[in-house]
């Protein structure tokens, strides 16, 4: 038997496709309880930047970076992953984990991976493989803020970061082949007229 031929019957399709009732509480908000800045997660995002056509200076970059962590931060999937991430970071602390010491929480121990798992998971859903790339690069650096944070929280931080970070470069390399007006066609045109031209 094949999963297509298994019938499925939608149970929620009454639900609501919306958000409803009243937010009380915003991830940028809780992240500031825990020390963390909006101007910090710009700040650590900056310490690796490489000028892209679209984001040619650090202003541009800043300013692309703002923009995609609020799409980001818009997304409650997202902002419930980063959420887990929190209070991971909290009951370690506390000695609270399961299965794991305090003393183990503490060390980082190599062998406890549900950290990286989470990194990953953020900026995979923020930015798929892109972002993964953004966050590996971001975790083995350990710049800014990611250098002071606890075992869960610097790679929950290293995915938001390593993720919106991606789709900044993402789209600002998009943005800036669309404003220069040229499809790729014509730009593997142009190409190849170039390595057509014999010097004299």
């Amino acid at each position: 038997m094949k999963l297509s031929d298994i019938e499925s019957e939608d149970r929620k399709k009454d639900q609501s496709k919306e958000l409803e009732g009243d937010v009380t509480r915003d991830i940028i908000d809780i992240l500031e309880e825990e020390g963390i800045t909006v101007q910090m997660l710009v700040d650590t995002a900056l310490e690796l930047y490489v000028p892209h056509p679209g984001i040619e200076t650090r202003e541009l970059a800043e300013e692309k970076f703002l923009y995609e962590l609020n799409i980001a931060l818009f997304d409650a999937n997202l902002c419930m992953l980063v959420y887990s991430g929190i209070l991971l970071e909290k009951e370690g602390r506390a000695g609270r984990l399961p299965n794991i010491s305090k003393s183990s929480y503490e060390k980082d121990l190599t062998f406890i991976i549900a950290d990286e798992v989470l990194g990953m998971s953020i900026s995979k859903y923020i930015s798929g493989d892109k972002g993964m790339f953004e966050f590996v690069r971001f975790d083995k650096q350990k710049p800014g803020i990611l250098s002071k944070l606890g075992p869960f929280m610097d790679d929950i931080i290293g995915g938001l970061i390593g993720g919106v970070s991606a789709s900044m470069y993402t789209r600002a390399m998009a943005e800036s082949a669309l404003s220069s007006g040229k499809t790729k066609k014509e730009e593997k045109k142009d190409l190849k007229n170039k390595s057509d031209v014999i010097a004299g």
